[in-house]
């Protein structure tokens, strides 16, 4: 009876030692960095993978020393059912908590696309890279097939993508994509528009995104937007045609070379504002909040001209005198002495 005792004492020594050691291991393995050997490993967690595969796929790549300690960190915080599928970027020297708190966060790997302020809606759908981590869906359909698979009630979708950075997980598709993007320009047209200025000749959310695709392309300097919306707003409420470069190019589709001719601008096509009067059928680039916001407040003064000035800026005139002035000097490097300063 006493040898049975002291073996029952002995096995409990040494299972309380066990215990010990396996805690001391466990508390060691929280504190010791993870080293993938890379600065950082992209590691795709495939739907339905369990954690035991993880742990033991972790143990074999020798990221950590024993699957068991990582496992039972799971356990412990209750998240052994947690892991998520997706692909992430883990770092070398991550701990243990904060790698399996990324595996459970759904934080997978996004990838960008960036459509352009400007562009049109066939360089949006163009800049989906094919092939890369999208799956493409929309490949060889024609404008209005694609706006009616990503949403827009319209067989001409120009404009109605907001030009941004996006970021998706591999696998996403390009309609998901291109829906984002259009949802997104309902909401900051719908934005602006409940905030727009007062009595200005454009009676549609529709009319705003025409005219601030058109101001878009006039400049390339942030601060003059308001200025030339300013001008077009005017024309627009004189009833002036617009007389904007950008609509003919848009109007001469493959046509266009680089230049604008003289006939060109006589020739009668839907987005020849030389010819027709107010704006054109639809918007003729993607416009960015920045222009959607100038076109709904343009800026107050009495220019209904202006002139590239050859620096990317322009000089506005309040006559047509003045500005054939300005043509003459800027575009003909014909100095016009009577010209006003301006910044």
């Amino acid at each position: 009876m006493r040898s049975l005792c002291v073996t029952v004492l002995i096995l409990l020594v040494v299972a309380g030692f066990a215990g010990w050691k396996a805690w001391q291991g466990y508390q060691e393995f929280l504190s010791q960095p993870v080293a993938v050997g890379e600065e950082q490993v992209i590691y795709k967690v495939e739907p339905g993978t369990t954690l035991r595969q993880v742990a033991g796929d972790f143990t074999i790549r020798r990221w950590i020393s024993n699957p068991y300690n990582f496992m039972a960190l799971a356990y412990l915080t209750g998240q052994q059912n947690a892991l998520k599928a997706g692909e992430y970027g883990i770092s070398d020297g991550i701990r243990p908590v904060a790698l399996l708190e990324l595996l459970t966060s759904g934080r997978s790997i996004q990838f960008p696309v960036t459509f352009v302020e400007g562009t049109r809606f066939r360089d949006a759908v163009a800049a989906i890279p094919d092939p890369g981590p999208f799956k493409i869906e929309l490949k060889d359909l024609n404008d209005a097939e694609i706006a009616a698979r990503i949403g827009i009630d319209d067989d001409h979708p120009e404009g109605w993508l907001f030009p941004d950075t996006y970021l998706f997980p591999r696998g996403t598709t390009d309609i998901r994509i291109l829906k984002r993007a259009h949802q997104r320009m309902q909401q900051v047209l719908a934005e602006e528009w409940a905030d727009r200025s007062e009595n200005l000749p454009i009676d549609t959310p529709y009319e705003a995104l025409i005219l601030a695709s058109i101001v878009e392309k006039e400049t390339a300097v942030p601060e003059e937007r308001p200025a030339i919306a300013g001008v077009f707003v005017r024309r627009l409420q004189k009833g002036m045609k617009l007389q904007t470069d950008p609509t003919v190019i848009y109007g001469m589709a493959d046509d266009y070379k680089g230049n604008i001719r003289r006939e060109d601008l006589r020739k009668a096509t839907p987005y020849n504002t030389y010819v027709i009067e107010g704006l054109p059928p639809t918007p003729i680039a993607l416009p960015g909040r920045e222009a959607i916001h100038a076109t709904l407040h343009p800026a107050d003064g009495d220019a209904l001209y202006f002139v590239a000035r050859g620096d990317g800026s322009h000089y506005f005139s309040a006559t047509l005198e003045e500005h054939n002035c300005a043509v003459r000097q800027f575009q003909l490097n014909r100095p016009c002495p009577s010209l006003k300063e301006q910044p």
